[in-house]
């Protein structure tokens, strides 16, 4: 993604977002966004749309939000709402907790999609070793971060564009198409799993490119 951003002329910056709680996060996003010596487009997939949309509202060189196969809550949603509303029980239920220490000698509970449910809900497009890849390496987050109401949204006031993934099986396509709606977000479908981002990365790439040129 990275790469299909650079050849189109874009300066990206892929974000270690620290997964320990949506506002928290948010702020952490927000101040690099603000350490950014001109305009910015944000991106984000999966609980990564909650973080940006929560984000911009405090990044006055924000130009516009895109979401790839992401949440974008309204005020007082969370992402296991949003998920819970979708009247789907897999992807809740594929959602694996671990009782971890982050550092402050208390257990935390942290989640991650279990590994044998992670090719056919969230990378039904990858070959079977990428999905297992991607399945090892993804970061899990703080459960509490997924449950935590959302803040006044910035679609409200930024262009959004929304990156709908119809094959996704974690986040339903239709909810996508919903959030996006509601956000009055320009929507581009692609036949993909929810891991678009690496399965389409160059059209993903594209409407990056084209929010941060209208930006």
């Amino acid at each position: 993604m990275v790469t299909a951003l650079r050849h189109a002329g874009i300066e990206a910056v892929a974000v270690a977002t620290p997964l320990g709680g949506l506002r928290s996060d948010a702020a952490y996003v927000a101040s690099l966004a603000r350490a950014v010596d001109d305009d910015v487009v944000l991106a984000g997939e999966g609980y990564g749309g909650a973080v940006i949309t929560a984000a911009a509202g405090s990044c006055p060189n924000a130009t516009g939000l895109v979401y790839v196969a992401a949440f974008a809550p309204d005020e007082g949603e969370s992402c296991v709402g949003l998920l819970a509303g979708a009247g789907d029980p897999r992807p809740l239920e594929a959602i694996h907790p671990a009782i971890v220490e982050r550092g402050d000698g208390l257990g935390t509970v942290e989640a991650s999609i279990r590994r044998d449910r992670f090719r056919d809900l969230a990378a039904g497009d990858l070959s079977l070793d990428d999905a297992l890849t991607a399945a090892a390496t993804q970061r899990a987050v703080v459960a509490g971060a997924l449950d935590e109401p959302a803040p006044a949204p910035a679609w409200r006031t930024l262009p959004s564009w929304y990156v709908v993934a119809t094959r996704d099986r974690m986040l339903a396509p239709q909810l996508q198409r919903t959030l996006a709606r509601r956000a009055g977000a320009e929507i581009v479908e692609l036949d993909a799993s929810h891991a678009v981002s690496r399965s389409r990365p160059s059209e993903v790439a594209d409407v990056i490119a084209r929010a941060a040129r209208m930006g």
